[in-house]
């Protein structure tokens, strides 16, 4: 299952949308990767790069939140930190059993998650976002 930025998870906000953009290429990356046979190398680097860009991507919704003081921030601050354990875990199960369909599946339900948390969060985010700025 390829993963898109679909017009009803699209947010209106520029940063928002590239950045969630360039998380599902990450995460289809990481699959195609996985199910090709690919390479431990290619798993790992893909596996680093996706969360270190959740961590940045976060960052940036964060500050957006700080700065047009959304009333949500600690709550969704909170799932961001709790959200990052869970794909941390999820990612090093890759690494350590292999691309099984266990581990597999444990990532599409992370990145489920993100997509219910786009959907519903995001879009509150960009849309206080922009009333306020």
């Amino acid at each position: 299952m390829k993963y898109e930025l679909t017009k009803d998870l699209e947010t209106g906000n520029a940063l928002i949308d590239s950045e969630h953009r360039q998380l599902f290429a990450v995460i289809n990356k990481l699959m195609d990767a996985c199910s090709q046979g690919k390479g431990r190398d290619q798993i790992a680097s893909t596996v680093q790069y996706l969360n270190d860009y959740v961590s940045k991507h976060f960052s940036d919704e964060e500050q957006l939140q700080i700065k047009s003081k959304y009333p949500g921030y600690p709550g969704h601050k909170q799932f961001h930190d709790g959200y990052k354990r869970n794909l941390l875990q999820a990612t090093n199960e890759i690494l350590t059993s292999g691309a099984t369909i266990a581990s597999l599946s444990k990532l599409n339900q992370v990145v489920s998650i993100l997509v219910t948390h786009i959907r519903l969060e995001d879009k509150k985010i960009a849309a206080h976002v922009k009333a306020n700025s």
